[in-house]
């Protein structure tokens, strides 16, 4: 099998909606955990809707879902980008260690800031709401 542009411009964008999908999916489940109890996680117990982590576990839902189907992908991306850092100086990065997130834990929001940075910039991919608006209609 030869890997030429055709290859890359066929596979590019769905493996782009494969990672859109996925790191959607898991980020859904922070959301679900804070505002729904699902999977249950014992700190998010008596979560007040209106705090920090509150509107952190709001911009999770309803971003992962907009995300995961791929709807206005580039601004909530961008949205989840800030948030992330938001999350990462607040809880992590004044734990100390700010330059080293293995040490403070904060590798995941260090990981999801970039790659929501990265779907700002790219955009969703081959399967999304957004791509469907992209196509062109039928011509007779």
């Amino acid at each position: 099998m030869r890997f030429d542009n055709t290859f890359y411009a066929t596979w590019t964008p769905r493996a782009q909606a494969l990672l859109r999908i996925v790191t959607a999916y898991l980020y859904l489940t922070h959301g679900t955990s804070k505002l729904l109890g699902m999977p249950h996680v014992a700190n998010f117990d008596n979560l007040r809707l209106f705090s920090l982590m509150g509107f952190a576990g709001i911009l999770e839902l309803v971003g992962g879902v907009l995300l995961l189907i791929g709807l206005f992908t580039r601004p909530v991306a961008f949205v989840l980008c800030g948030e992330m850092a938001f999350a990462y100086f607040m809880a992590h990065g004044s734990q100390g260690y700010v330059l080293v997130p293995m040490l403070n834990r904060g590798e995941l929001a260090v990981l999801y800031c970039f790659v929501f940075l990265f779907f700002a910039a790219a955009g969703a991919g081959a399967w999304s709401v957004d791509a469907m608006g992209r196509r062109r209609p039928l011509t007779a």
